[in-house]
């Protein structure tokens, strides 16, 4: 099914339009007008939300393959920020058009919709992590249901982010667990 949905959403964006994103520059900020789906080709952008309070919440860390922003292509606007964490390039495909291969294609649109609730499970995954009290349970539960492994040390702040912890708090958790083996 993999394979197949794959094949299906790669001939979603065959016609794309290819659009280079700087490092630190924004695809779309909540607001917008959602005029386009976007497919990450290569690179990693972030989608985030900021808080009334001023808190910044990472939503997807986007890369090579992901589908940025999915729930957009039900939206009239974005309801988060896009920001490329490095050099990148996406592909884009005009929202109606998008739509329109969904309605034209009941396949399409059933392996849209698997996409789509294995996004809201790692969404359920991620909220049930971030709502454990110590960065050691955030840690354990993310190892136990997102990874096996910890993330390599230049990502480090994407992890805390994920977690929703500070980057100074997960630093000194991981210094803890390397003393202690």
């Amino acid at each position: 099914m993999i394979c197949i949905m794959s094949r299906s959403i790669d001939g979603l964006f065959r016609r794309a339009k290819s659009r280079t994103v700087q490092k630190g520059e924004r695809l779309f900020m909540v607001g917008d007008a959602v005029a386009f789906i976007y497919r990450v080709r290569r690179g990693a952008l972030s989608l985030t939300r900021t808080t009334s309070a001023g808190t910044t919440l990472l939503l997807q860390m986007a890369a090579e393959g992901d589908v940025l922003a999915e729930a957009s292509a039900y939206s009239d606007n974005y309801h988060c920020d896009a920001e490329a964490s490095e050099a990148s390039v996406v592909e884009t495909v005009a929202k109606t058009d998008f739509r329109r291969a969904l309605l034209d294609d009941r396949q399409l649109a059933e392996q849209w919709e698997a996409r789509l609730s294995r996004a809201v499970q790692a969404a359920r995954v991620r909220a049930e992590i971030r709502s454990l009290r110590t960065v050691s349970e955030r840690v354990d539960a993310w190892l136990g249901s997102v990874e096996t492994t910890l993330p390599k040390k230049g990502n480090w702040q994407h992890f805390a982010a994920e977690l929703g912890v500070s980057r100074e708090a997960l630093y000194r958790e991981l210094a803890a667990r390397r003393r202690r083996g």
